[in-house]
């Protein structure tokens, strides 16, 4: 398949409402998964929507280029769902781009979702990257659900970062299994690096780094903390991220007097997390659902043990030796992380260095993109249903919401008619692949201009092109 895949480039676009300057896994996995995408060959754009006054065609450092849409952003940074205003200006993208696939990501995206709507319109193949883990009884969950199942049951394939992932989407969706595959997340170990030096000597430091919300088990947590420094005298907490939530934690840290053993950091930027990594013993993850957690697998690829709650995909992600697994309760929690600050006191621990080791086996970005190419490649070879077939697949999605669904999906088709008259796909201009070096070129110019150095740095060395 490696000598196979050389011959089989495609045109991607991913497309999601989270993406930098926005911070979080979901922009990481796009990040990452683009960039080698892009290595390997293959043409990436990336669409998302403004982010204030970063709007137009932009640039990263690596040659990815990113479509900032004119649609701001309504709730948790997510556009309004509007379904059509949208789509002259996605088949615009597509159409300029050449795009084969189109692949969204996340299911809070409401971009995501109407670009994988509109393209299949276009009769183009569209992919679904699944990075949550959702209940079925509450309203909220119902609502996603079912345009989850609207958004699915016509797209040619979806990839679930877990089984257990998997298994709540094909139970959330109703769709067939065998239209779902299992691509976990990586990290980049050549960021996530150990450094024991910066672990301060005679001190156990225990790492916290999540959003402090109900969902990451922050109540957990502020059980947790009394217990653990009253019996251990060593042990120190950082606590990174922010949310509502974190006025509980300051709560206990006054309560029980805590506030040269709990430090607070607050929100952090992504670049900063190896650097709070490094300077602990433990990472502790009290998170009530995940699907992934993508969090623990930098801490390990930093040298740290860790302890979290054995719940959603948690446990397929380390091998049991590496990760101390509790049930979700303060008891359960409290017990694991003595069991493993009792075996930091006693040196009983993994090397840092070889744990990283590990972890660099396991994971990596270039496999991920590997087995997303396997996908592709089945995605491409799929036929391509007419009219009447995604009519009928809607149709099978409920006795009022499947005809509602078959109303837009026709108003849709429609909409795709008037435009192409107005605007055929001959008068759209083609847009021209720059190289890596060219996008260098421009960057060092745009930084001359600006009395700036230029920046080696994909992440920050976000440029606009006139």
């Amino acid at each position: 398949m490696e000598d196979e895949s050389k011959f089989k480039l495609f045109n991607i676009c991913m497309v999601s409402d989270f993406f930098y300057p926005n911070m979080g896994g979901v922009e990481s996995h796009i990040y990452q998964l683009s960039s080698c995408l892009v290595e390997r060959g293959h043409k990436v754009i990336i669409v998302t929507h403004c982010y204030g006054d970063r709007q137009g065609v932009r640039y990263l450092a690596n040659g990815l280029k990113i479509y900032y849409l004119p649609f701001l952003p309504f709730y948790n940074q997510c556009v309004l769902p509007t379904i059509f205003p949208t789509f002259p200006l996605l088949r615009n993208v597509f159409i300029r781009e050449n795009i084969q696939i189109v692949h969204g990501h996340s299911a809070f995206s409401t971009l995501g979702h109407e670009a994988m709507f509109h393209a299949r319109t276009m009769g183009l193949k569209t992919v679904f990257t699944d990075h949550s883990l959702f209940g079925f009884a509450d309203a909220s969950s119902i609502l996603t659900n079912k345009v989850l199942n609207f958004s699915l049951v016509d797209c040619t394939h979806t990839i679930c970062v877990s089984h257990t992932c998997r298994e709540n989407t094909v139970l959330r969706s109703n769709i067939s299994p065998s239209l779902v595959s299992v691509i976990p997340n990586a990290v980049d170990s050549t960021v996530f690096l150990p450094d024991p030096t910066q672990r301060q000597p005679g001190k156990i430091t225990v790492v916290v780094i999540s959003r402090l919300v109900y969902r990451k088990g922050i109540d957990l947590l502020a059980g947790i903390i009394p217990t653990i420094t009253s019996k251990y005298p060593q042990v120190q907490f950082i606590v990174g991220g922010d949310g509502p939530k974190r006025i509980l934690l300051e709560e206990v840290r006054e309560q029980f007097q805590l506030h040269d053993r709990v430090k607070m950091l607050g929100s952090l930027q992504h670049s900063m997390i190896r650097d709070v990594l490094v300077q602990g013993d433990i990472m502790l993850n009290t998170s009530l659902t995940e699907a992934f957690c993508i969090a623990i697998i930098e801490a390990a690829s930093c040298g740290l043990q860790v302890v979290s709650t054995k719940v959603g995909g948690i446990p397929e992600v380390l091998p049991p030796e590496l990760l101390y697994l509790a049930e979700p309760n303060s008891q359960a929690m409290t017990l694991e992380l003595e069991k493993a600050i009792e075996d930091r006191i006693h040196n009983r621990n993994m090397d840092p260095f070889e744990l990283h080791q590990k972890i660099k086996e396991f994971y990596s970005w270039r496999d991920v993109a590997m087995r997303t190419e396997v996908v592709y490649q089945i995605v491409m070879e799929a036929p391509v249903p007419n009219a009447a077939t995604r009519l009928q697949r809607f149709n099978q999605c409920g006795p009022v919401s499947g005809k509602l669904f078959m109303l837009t999906a026709v108003l849709n088709m429609i909409l795709l008619w008037v435009l192409q008259w107005i605007w055929p796909d001959q008068s759209i201009g083609k847009a021209e692949t720059l190289k890596l070096s060219q996008v260098v070129k421009c960057e060092q110019r745009s930084d001359v201009l600006m009395g700036k150095k230029s920046s080696s740095n994909g992440t920050k060395s976000l440029i606009k092109l006139s």
